[in-house]
Parts: structure tokens; sequence; C-alpha cells
């Protein structure tokens, strides 16, 4: 869809289509619904000052990917963050049970897994683009992506689930 890059058209557009899974992207890094959103709404702030379109939308969706890693990734190395206390609390994608613990134990997952299993099952992208977007060989994403199917196997074996 052909948008005029400053109208606001696009902005909302940009919002209706992208605001949804990038929260929920951050929030894998942030484990913060506040924090996600703030990151987000920089996420966007940021695209309105870029000024430019993009080849695609593909195009588009990972540059918005890869902006909103590298603000959290930002976030979480500056002072602020490592002398505050993180509250944590849920984003739940769904009112199922069994998939919110599933959801839990994703999100008790190290950085390195989570992202990698957030990108392939929820938001659908293969190895090798998740490779790409996280400037990562295709090797070390098919590693990460085995290791945390492994650990979540191990932790949903342990609540007595059934391998999903």
């Amino acid at each position: 869809m052909e948008y005029s890059f400053a109208g606001n058209e696009y902005i909302n557009y940009i919002l209706d289509t992208y605001s949804n899974m990038l929260i929920r992207l951050a929030f894998t890094y942030l484990k913060n619904t506040a924090d996600a959103e703030d990151i987000v709404q920089e996420v966007f702030v940021a695209l309105i000052k870029r000024g430019e379109g993009f080849d695609n939308d593909e195009h588009e969706k990972a540059w918005l990917i890869r902006v909103t890693i590298n603000k959290c990734k930002n976030f979480l190395n500056s002072g602020w963050t490592k002398r505050t206390v993180v509250l944590e609390d849920n984003i739940s994608t769904t009112d199922k049970h069994d998939e919110d613990d599933i959801i839990g134990k994703v999100m008790a997952l190290p950085e390195k897994y989570r992202t990698v299993i957030h990108l392939y099952y929820y938001e659908e992208y293969s190895i090798e683009e998740i490779a790409s977007l996280l400037g990562k060989s295709k090797g070390t994403i098919g590693t990460r992506l085995a290791r945390g199917r492994a650990r979540l196997k191990t932790d949903i074996e342990k609540m007595g689930g059934s391998e999903k």
C-alpha cells in the first residue's frame, strides 16, 4: 500500500500495522509493558524523523524490528536501568491458561533465546531473516533456537505439561 511518508495516513497505517508486534517484541527484552510502550513510541518518533520511505513492506518491518531491538538494548544498558528495580508484568496474547504458562516460560528464558523464539514463532521469521535482523550467523540463530526449545521442553515437562 502506497502512502505519503509524511502524512497522517501513513502514521496511522504504521501504528495499526506494527504497534502490537513491536510492543510484544520490546516486552520480550524489557519484561515491562510501560517500558515496552515507551520504546515503541521512540521507534515511531525515529521513523518520522527518518523522513524517507522504504523499498517495500518487508524492509519497513525489518527496519522497525531492528530499531526496536537496538533501543531495547540501549535502554537495558543505560545507567538509569542498572540502578532501578524492575517490576515485571504480563502481556497475555490469549486467555488460555496453558498458553499463558508457555508464554511465561518463554519470558523466563535468557534474552538470546527469548528473542529468537519470539521472532521465529510469534513473528514467523525464518532463521535466515532472524540472522539478518540480529546481525548473527544462521548457525548461531539455529543453535539459539535449538537450545531455547530444549530449555522450554525441560521447563514444560517440569510443570507437568506435555510437549506442544
